[in-house]
């Protein structure tokens, strides 16, 4: 269920004018990839921000459009009212007006356009051959005694290149070999001198160059012919072609590409005042350098001289009688030494050999054995004495204890025949069992033939027994 308000316009998504304006700038920006469009310059003006502002126009409509500064810069013509041009664009609107305008990105005089088509498929063509391969790129020489300057005799180019080199090196020397740089023959006219100077083989560089100019004014530095050439020279070649924002096939096979004519002459040839003052560091530096190889050969002179001296004879004598006083007073010191040592060790023997005399061994051991013999007796007379007592005990003791004491008083020790056991109880034989009896003095050897049970005296015998036992 949708509930709707009582106020309408809460419901409603109201635009302000710059947000409608925004929007319809994405939508438009969104909607169109950049496109290449012709027609005719009308309404052209400059403000001094350096940007320009037209109207592109057909023989029906008309459209607004703006060129920043950034991209201005990079045009190779002046645009002019009533010029039929060929632009590269964004589509675009301008928000604080709302008027719908193109953003343009690139702009050429109309004619161009299948010249530019045509560049851009020998581009991909060379490229494709390996014509601009770094592989190929040939080194400049570092320090050239000639270069070859192919341009216009009368050119602007050539002026540049004579100065800088003038300034930088003046001591190279140039061979102009002069050919057309635009029109119908300069193709064929430069081809020619690269393949003549090859032949030559006069100079160690070659520098292809020209001012700036209209695609159409370059054409031919980007004829296959002319591309072919450069790739098959065997002199490096620089090619110095346009302004820096210019850029041709000849550039792109060269050995090196230079932004103008004068940045060529400076990558061609060293700088005489870098030179100078690589020069004035290596001078300084190997007078450094000597001086102090100089001072290392002195040090090691002057070292050798006091080696010399320290081996001369003479001074070697000096050193070895010197040595031998020392060995000398070193010798009589440790003979002094050695003596005091020997004095004290005999000092010493001389006393443990009285301590360890015969004599007095003989007289210590004789007193040590009196003493030893006074009290073996001693101890004899006492061991003795003491055994006789504990003997004297002990036989008391066993007489005490031993059965024949009892057999004295008149007892006997019976016991079995076969076991050899005593006998307590007259109930542990029967009739004409074999007993022996033990007397005090003598055995008998009885035969049982009859026994009486009395217990009280077989009680009163057997404490008795326990007794004496």
């Amino acid at each position: 269920m949708t509930l709707f308000s009582e106020h309408p316009s809460q419901q409603r998504d109201i635009f302000s004018v710059s947000r409608l304006n925004r929007e319809v700038r994405a939508v438009l920006e969104g909607s169109f990839p950049l496109l290449w469009i012709s027609g005719e310059i009308s309404n052209l003006a400059r403000p001094a921000s350096g940007h320009i502002y037209f109207s592109l126009k057909d023989e029906i409509a008309q459209v607004r459009c703006a060129m920043f500064r950034m991209k201005r810069q990079r045009l190779r013509f002046q645009p002019e009212n009533g010029q039929q041009v060929l632009v590269r664009a964004r589509v675009g609107l301008y928000e604080g007006r709302g008027d719908f305008q193109l953003l343009i990105e690139h702009m050429e005089p109309a004619g161009e356009g299948a010249l530019q088509q045509a560049f851009e498929q020998l581009k991909q063509k060379l490229a494709a051959e390996g014509l601009f391969d770094s592989g190929q790129k040939r080194p400049l020489p570092p320090f050239p005694r000639t270069i070859g300057l192919i341009t216009s005799s009368t050119g602007a180019a050539l002026h540049d290149l004579l100065t800088v080199m003038q300034q930088r090196y003046p001591l190279l020397d140039v061979v102009i070999y002069p050919v057309q740089v635009q029109g119908a023959l300069a193709a064929k006219q430069i081809k020619a001198m690269i393949t003549l100077a090859n032949r030559r083989d006069e100079v160690d560089l070659l520098i292809l160059s020209r001012g700036g100019g209209s695609l159409e004014d370059l054409m031919p530095f980007n004829d296959e012919a002319v591309a072919r050439a450069i790739a098959d020279s065997t002199l490096p070649l620089i090619s110095a072609v346009g302004h820096e924002v210019d850029f041709t096939i000849a550039d792109f096979v060269a050995d090196l590409r230079a932004a103008t004519p004068s940045a060529a002459a400076e990558l061609a040839t060293p700088d005489q005042q870098t030179l100078a003052a690589q020069i004035k560091t290596l001078h300084q530096r190997c007078s450094h350098s000597l001086q102090q190889q100089l001072n290392r050969n002195k040090t090691a002179l002057n070292s050798q001289i006091r080696h010399l001296q320290r081996l001369h004879p003479q001074q070697q004598l000096r050193q070895k009688n010197q040595h031998i006083d020392e060995l000398e007073l070193k010798l009589t010191a440790n003979l002094h030494q050695q003596i005091g040592r020997f004095n004290s060790q005999i000092e010493l023997l001389k006393s443990r050999l009285n301590s360890h005399s015969p004599a007095q061994t003989i007289s210590w051991h004789k007193h040590q054995l009196s003493n030893l013999t006074i009290r073996l007796e001693r101890g004899f007379r006492q061991q003795r004495m003491g055994d006789q007592k504990r003997l004297a005990t002990l036989a008391h003791n066993l007489h005490i204890a031993s059965p024949l004491n009892t057999l004295d008083r008149g007892y006997a020790l019976v016991t079995t025949v076969e076991k050899n056991e005593i006998l307590h109880d007259a109930t542990n034989v029967s009739i004409g069992d074999r007993i022996n009896v033990q007397l005090a003095t003598g055995r008998l050897h009885c035969k049982v033939e009859k026994y009486e049970k009395r217990k009280k005296l077989l009680s009163k015998v057997k404490k008795m027994i326990e007794h004496n036992h």
